[in-house]
């Protein structure tokens, strides 16, 4: 678990929350944002703690997962390509999980055509076993035809890419600071902290782990998505069989 002061996770909680809302916030402005909310700090420890979260507001992206020179890059596939069937594009990312009593980060995947969350773990470190736990996980569902993600470490490690390729489907990265190429995860990200972890305060990842095991089947099986015409995910994402 990683360890901070109590105001420090208070504050980190805090530029979770902001940040979520206002993704273009760099650390000055986050700042100046929490002075006039009564809290009063510094930019160099916003920016110490916004470090720690692995967060950056050059683009309205979370980089919480940070490439390696020394790992491949893949070009990024699906510009100007239109989404018409599931398993047509699943794609993952890393986010900042806020617990009662420390923090953890949650990798989830989704099915784009559908949003249906095919997976996810939550992990207290940025390591890359918990994506490929992530990727095991949604190859249970199949396999898409295109698998994006960003250019963090934690994707384009050799452990990691073996799966994607062995697993038949084509590697897809983002372009670097590109928010829109990813952009259903995002709002998933959003979603699930507004509805769930904004909420809930769960205690440990263990709590974190079956909260968010109930809410991504309510997501998934009941909560009707406005974008699929009041359908939920899960009957969109099993019309595949129908295709």
């Amino acid at each position: 678990m990683p360890l901070e002061t109590g105001e420090n996770l208070f504050l980190m909680n805090l530029i979770d929350q902001i940040y979520t809302r206002y993704p273009f916030f760099g650390s000055r402005q986050m700042c100046l944002f929490l002075r006039s909310q009564g809290h009063p700090v510094n930019r160099k420890r916003i920016q110490r703690l916004m470090q720690i979260m692995a967060l950056e507001a050059i683009y309205p992206k979370r980089h919480l997962s940070q490439p390696n020179k020394e790992h491949r890059i893949y070009p990024y596939l699906l510009r100007n390509t239109a989404i018409i069937r599931p398993d047509q594009v699943w794609s993952t990312d890393i986010t900042y999980l806020r617990l009662a009593d420390g923090f953890a980060y949650l990798a989830a995947y989704i099915d784009w055509f559908s949003r249906f969350v095919l997976s996810f773990e939550v992990s207290t470190t940025l390591d890359h076993l918990f994506c490929v736990a992530a990727l095991k996980a949604a190859l249970v569902h199949g396999r898409a035809e295109t698998h994006n993600t960003d250019q963090g470490s934690q994707f384009t490690c050799q452990a990691f890419l073996d799966i994607v390729h062995q697993s038949g489907m084509k590697a897809s990265m983002d372009g670097k600071g590109r928010a829109l190429d990813n952009v259903f995860v995002e709002r998933l990200w959003r979603t699930v902290k507004y509805e769930d972890i904004y909420l809930k305060d769960y205690r440990s990842p263990r709590d974190a782990t079956l909260g968010l095991r109930d809410y991504f089947h309510f997501y998934n099986h009941l909560r009707p998505h406005q974008s699929l015409n009041g359908k939920t995910p899960a009957a969109v994402y099993q019309e595949k069989t129908l295709m």
